[in-house]
Order: C-alpha cells, then structure tokens, then sequence
C-alpha cells in the first residue's frame, strides 16, 4: 500500500448482508495480520449499520488469535442497542471457526455541551525538520538490524516521523514516552468523519507499544521480546482532517507480569485533541 486510497481499499469491507460483513489483509511487515487493520475493518463493518448519523465516540476491544494473512476476515455485527442518544454494536470477527477479536463500539447523536481538553506539548520539532521512516531508510538502511531494515522497506500509507530517533545499538534504558508525528500519503481532503476515524484507528495501533520498551532498552529489544496487542480502547472527541501533520503522543505508566500498558492523545498540529488511545500488549522477553 503506497496512499490512501490503496488503505481505503483495504479498510472498506464487502458486504454479504446487512450485518456480515468480509474483509481481506495487507502485511505491515508482520507475518501477521496488523491489528489495527482488524479494528480499522470492525469499525468500518460497526459504522455501516448505524442509520441514524450518530457520530462514533468510543470502543473497546480484544485480540483473540493472531490473524492469518492468507485467509479473509469475515465481521458479524451485533445491534446491541439503539436508545435515544446512544447506538451500541457489537463485533465478532472470524476466519473459518476461529474468532480472533470482539469489539464494541458506542456512537452517540450530536449534542452540545461543556468543552475542554489537555494542552500538546510545547517545544516539539516539527515534521519539517525530522527524518520520516522512509528517510531512516535511505540514510541508514545499511547500519540497521535485518528485522528492522526490512520492517521499514514495507511501503506504507503513512508517513511516521519521530520526534527523536532511537537508536537500536546503543544500549541504554529510556523514559517511558514517544511522541510521533504522522501524515497520509495522498489526498485524504474529501473523506467524512467515519471514514477518517477509521483511518485514525488503523494508525492508533503503530508505535504505541513502544513506550512500554523505552525503560528496559539495555537489554530488551524487538528481536528478543515477543509482543502482541492484547486489548484497544479508543475515544474519538472531535473532528479533524488529514490535511496536515498529527502528533500520535504516547507513555507506558506500567510494564510488569510480561504486559506493558500505553496510552496515547493524538492531536493536530495547532494542538486540537483529536483522540485517547489505550492499549495493554504482550511484552514477553525471550530467553535463548
């Protein structure tokens, strides 16, 4: 996938009825499937049942099985409810007899009430300044371990820059935070609020888990710790376009019991928050 439209592509589900709903993949670099693809997908298949206009503002999720590239996903929706200001669906993703991942979504009719949000960070360098992934590539591509070499040859959607680059060789713990600016490849100017909290959703689920990684550097890394995204809460707040740069700001309160829990506030640029992200993975060291 090169630009936006080849993720529409992928996010936009056929429809077998008016709640089943089959979906295909696209590796991110994983033999995997990506998991925010999976939550991408059944918030895609939650939003085609709502009739009502009701704006989605929060789900809640889990990854059952890892998901196998080569088989379709398909997503069964379940209308929980639909009351006088709230809509609630629920989710149930399978391939063959396996389901692999439940979700629910919650989407609520527009009201107007109290406003007020947290402040981004002052200070960031902005994305102007900064090497993107596909700029780490080209410069350093030679210096960098094989498994992540070829992670960052798979073409994306997405552009990711962040705002400081780790640099896997130096062994030294780091604080428990990842601030991460990221843009759509292409033009994303006509899409409606549905379709780009789908799209934000695909991206919520890159980077967040690194922050639970930083702390234990010296010796933890992704080629000797297994991971997994174990559970996703997302809460969407406000509208938003991909005309401009995001920042994805993301720490790790804890890591213990081999699962490290990450949280993250995505804004735009002028520091409008957007959305909260919540995220527990597996964080299992692998002892050779």
């Amino acid at each position: 996938m090169t630009s936006v439209n080849d993720l529409l592509n992928l996010l936009v589900l056929e429809k077998i009825s008016d709640t089943e709903f089959n979906g295909i993949s696209k590796t991110i670099g994983s033999p995997i499937v990506f998991g925010g693809q999976v939550l991408a997908q059944a918030i895609n298949a939650a939003s085609r049942t709502i009739t009502n206009s009701r704006v989605l503002h929060s789900m809640h999720s889990y990854f059952l099985e890892a998901g196998n590239l080569e088989l379709p996903i398909t997503y069964n929706v379940s209308i929980v409810r639909d009351g006088g200001s709230f809509s609630v669906r629920r989710v149930t993703a399978h391939q063959k007899s396996r389901t692999i991942f439940i979700l629910s979504a919650s989407f609520h009719k527009k009201e107007e009430g109290y406003n007020h949000q947290i402040a981004m960070k002052s200070g960031l360098k902005q994305p102007e300044d900064l090497l993107g992934w596909t700029d780490i590539l080209k410069q350093y591509g030679d210096f960098l371990p094989k498994s992540l070499k070829a992670f960052f040859e798979i073409e994306r959607p997405v552009e990711f820059k962040p705002t400081e680059i780790v640099n896997p060789l130096d062994k030294k713990d780091l604080s428990p935070f990842s601030d991460v600016w990221f843009k759509l490849k292409g033009d994303a100017s006509k899409l409606d609020l549905a379709t780009k909290q789908q799209v934000l959703t695909y991206i919520s689920d890159y980077n967040i888990l690194s922050s639970t990684l930083y702390p234990h550097a010296s010796k933890a890394h992704w080629g000797n710790t297994q991971t997994a995204s174990l559970d996703h809460s997302m809460w969407y707040f406000r509208d938003f376009d991909f005309d401009d740069w995001l920042l994805y700001a993301t720490d790790s309160p804890s890591t213990s019991n081999a699962r490290g829990f990450a949280k993250g506030n995505i804004f735009t640029r002028d520091g409008t928050l957007v959305a909260s992200v919540a995220q527990e993975g597996l964080i299992r060291p692998i002892f050779k």
